[in-house]
């Protein structure tokens, strides 16, 4: 099975209805796609994964090659309680914590921000189409992730380094995400996460010319009634190489009141005589008209 691929430069054109059709298939039926003619400054990508490589480099290998997980994982002793990754996580919006990471530079400060501004924008363009699909107001999920200081964006960045014994030890183990879109820029040339799909686990390949691998978290299965679902994924060690991952998180303030989106929701809390005789009306016409109207009736507080 081949991961749906959505061309945002489609959506300019004729073929704006498919592209359209294609992401909410994405979403309702895998939980994940990936993104081109996203926008975003791919020489900036590159940057940025080769600068963040570099503060691994200097600042975490040595450490976590040291740890008392390695060692464990040397003893050939399985860690089910532990991932094997090195990471950090940067807060940008609504407040930055990035120049109180240690030995961080500014170049990297200065190059992360100009990143994560283009990556808001796409996260925001996607939210639009995912609430059009949804046949939403576009500004629904915008609106509903603001609270009072605008929604929560961050960065998680990790590396999961080379492992001796992959079979004894998880990347990451297997996780929903809680947040709402999450982007992912991954390496190019090792693999290493899987999405459950159907029952089975699918190995997403690595990212060839810095395509964005986006994938909904919880609150989006919230608001849309569950009608597109987060997905169970992992990270499995491996053995050649180290898998670099720069996952940022499109997420609701922590004041945010998330609840399904009213228009999704069916009608509830009437006495079925009354849909009844609503019914003996309309028996022959769509139902979605009748559900709503029954929606207005209870919102309305009366019966019949």
């Amino acid at each position: 099975m081949a991961i749906p691929v959505i061309d945002l430069a489609e959506l300019h054109g004729d073929k704006r209805s498919k592209t359209m059709t294609s992401l909410h298939e994405a979403c309702e039926k895998w939980g994940f796609f990936q993104v081109d003619s996203h926008g975003v400054d791919k020489k900036l990508m590159e940057k940025v994964k080769e600068m963040v490589n570099g503060y691994y480099d200097e600042n975490l290998k040595e450490k976590f090659y040291e740890s008392e997980m390695t060692k464990s994982l040397n003893k050939n002793e399985k860690i089910s309680d532990m991932d094997w990754e090195s990471t950090f996580f940067i807060w940008h919006r609504p407040n930055s914590n990035i120049n109180q990471i240690p030995n961080i530079t500014k170049q990297l400060c200065e190059t992360m921000e100009e990143y994560i501004a283009q990556l808001i924008k796409l996260a925001e363009t996607l939210s639009e189409l995912i609430c059009e699909n949804l046949g939403l107001d576009h500004n629904h999920i915008k609106q509903t992730f603001c609270g009072t200081k605008g929604p929560s964006i961050g960065t998680k960045v990790a590396i999961y380094p080379q492992c001796p014994n992959p079979d004894l030890v998880r990347g990451l183990r297997e996780h929903t995400d809680a947040g709402g879109i999450i982007l992912l820029l991954q390496d190019d040339q090792v693999p290493g996460v899987e999405f459950l799909k159907d029952g089975q686990w699918f190995r997403i390949p690595p990212s060839k010319n810095n395509t964005i691998f986006v994938n909904t978290g919880d609150q989006i299965e919230v608001i849309s009634n569950g009608k597109y679902k987060s997905v169970l994924h992992r990270v499995m060690a491996e053995k050649q190489g180290n898998r670099l991952s720069i996952a940022t998180f499109y997420n609701p303030g922590n004041d945010a009141v998330i609840s399904p989106a009213p228009e999704l929701l069916y009608p509830g809390n009437y006495q079925f005589g009354d849909y009844l005789k609503l019914y003996s009306t309309t028996k022959f016409l769509e139902k979605g008209p009748r559900f709503e109207s029954m929606k207005t009736t209870m919102v309305n507080g009366h019966h019949g």
